[in-house]
């Protein structure tokens, strides 16, 4: 029996979805391609509008004065650094982030102790205060440890997630008593039901959370911010802001815009490689 599947009538309105499904491509995709164009031309090129909207021959020398120098009047520092530093801070934070709220969804879940569900509460209850209401005290906390302009203070203090708790927690709810009980028939105790059982179940999960959880700690602009002071500790995120120059400040805004695209890159690969699990882990239902 073949799938029923809808199509709108009329031999025209067949075109329709694939109409705008385009133009919602060309609005997105259309600042993308005139900031990858004006990395390639130079900084007068860029200004004396209107900016051409072909690429420009000095591709190789933007992306490498960026690459090795970045805006040396502002930043101090290279975009390759800052991006090693981003880079860093996205994949502790987002490791962090599943280890440790896979452990304690875990624990709430096959563990029975006292004030188990109080203490997922006190877990959950932190989603409702907002960021600002924490960030002094963190910071406070932060700087008597000694951990400004460390990765430590830039990742440890983002690592816990009550968001991936309570949804490692709703999945771990659905994994059948039976399985349970057949691991312990086999003998198999707490971490080994947990590495031969739970996690081979959890992978898309984790996949998906993978994903979200790196852009969170990729974008991060507040926190490092407030954390870091020198110049070796730059994300690229603050770099990008510090690049532009103000005042009396020159701005290279070809060297901006190669670094926008360079910024751009390891979120969009981290997608691109992991599409598959990704929209398996959103969508897929039976486990």
């Amino acid at each position: 029996m073949m799938p029923y599947r809808l199509t709108p009538r009329g031999g025209k309105l067949r075109y329709l979805p694939h109409i705008v499904l385009c133009t919602g491509v060309l609005i997105v995709a259309f600042p993308i391609y005139v900031t990858l164009v004006a990395s390639t031309l130079t900084s007068p090129e860029i200004l004396s509008g209107p900016m051409p909207l072909l690429p420009g021959p000095h591709l190789v020398e933007n992306y490498r004065d960026a690459l090795l120098y970045g805006a040396a009047a502002t930043t101090g520092q290279s975009v390759a650094r800052m991006l090693w530093n981003t880079l860093v801070m996205a994949l502790v934070i987002a490791i962090g982030k599943i280890v440790i709220s896979l452990l304690s969804a875990y624990a709430v879940v096959f563990f029975r102790f006292p004030l188990r569900m109080l203490f997922f509460w006190m877990i959950f209850v932190t989603l409702m205060l907002p960021v600002e209401v924490r960030i002094m005290p963190t910071y406070k906390v932060v700087a008597d440890l000694g951990m400004i302009d460390s990765f430590a203070g830039l990742t440890i203090p983002l690592i816990a997630s009550a968001t991936a708790t309570l949804l490692f927690r709703q999945f771990f709810l659905t994994i059948p008593d039976e399985l349970v009980e057949a691991a312990k028939i086999d003998g198999a105790g707490p971490l080994r039901f947990l590495w031969d059982t739970v996690l081979p179940l959890s992978r898309t999960n984790i996949a998906a959370l993978f994903v979200i959880l790196f852009i969170y700690g990729w974008n991060q602009y507040l926190w490092p911010l407030l954390v870091t002071n020198s110049p070796e500790m730059t994300t690229i995120v603050i770099g990008l802001k510090r690049m532009i120059g103000t005042g009396e400040g020159r701005t290279d805004w070809q060297i901006v815009m190669a670094t926008t695209i360079l910024a751009m890159l390891p979120p969009i690969a981290v997608v691109v490689l992991m599409q598959r699990w990704f929209v398996k882990g959103l969508v897929e239902s039976e486990k």
